[in-house]
């Protein structure tokens, strides 16, 4: 489970810190950000971080893995779409227009809100269950991952090192609680 934990919040930093951060309000910029491999690389690292989460959890809070579950469910083909779809048409002339109608449909959008909304409450779950510093930090990670979307790169990217230290922390902290106390697990 540590290792799960802490290999999830590694990829969660490596996400906005290996995006490139080109100007996608123009096409050059969007063609140059969302046509590298960076762009489908670091898209790669959050999905993968999504699938690892709710694993970990299962050791910690098994409501709340199935809760991360759904909202990882929710969220990932927004994630595809986003890592694949547009990397596919960066070099289009009218990327700017692709790349708003696919992250704009209304469908998609609404249902990547509302999987970044589950996981979060999956995550206060489990602050709200342990009572933890380090489960507090992994909470708000959660908890901001929506709101962090409409900030600068460098916020973005201070989001990523607050997902690393919330996850690696509440994976060692849960492991620790769990070798004193072998009860600790799940429920």
């Amino acid at each position: 489970m540590k290792w799960t934990l802490s290999a999830a919040g590694l990829l969660f930093l490596l996400y906005p810190a290996s995006r490139p951060w080109h100007d996608e309000t123009t096409a050059a910029g969007a063609a140059a950000s969302m046509g590298s491999t960076a762009w489908v690389l670091s898209h790669l690292f959050a999905m993968i971080g999504f699938i690892l989460v709710p694993i970990a959890l299962l050791q910690i809070h098994r409501t709340a893995a199935i809760t991360f579950w759904v909202g990882a469910g929710l969220t990932l083909p927004y994630y595809g779409a986003e890592d694949f779809g547009l990397h596919a048409v960066a070099q289009q002339p009218n990327i700017l227009e692709l790349a708003e109608s696919v992250r704009y449909n209304p469908v998609a959008v609404t249902t990547f809100a509302l999987g970044l909304v589950t996981m979060g409450v999956a995550a206060v779950m489990v602050a709200l269950k342990l009572r933890t510093t380090a489960a507090i930090v992994f909470a708000a990670g959660f908890a901001l991952f929506l709101p962090q979307f409409f900030t600068p790169p460098v916020v973005r990217i201070a989001h990523g090192v607050l997902m690393v230290v919330g996850c690696v922390w509440l994976a060692w902290d849960s492991a620790r609680s769990e070798a004193e106390d072998p009860q600790f697990a799940a429920a």
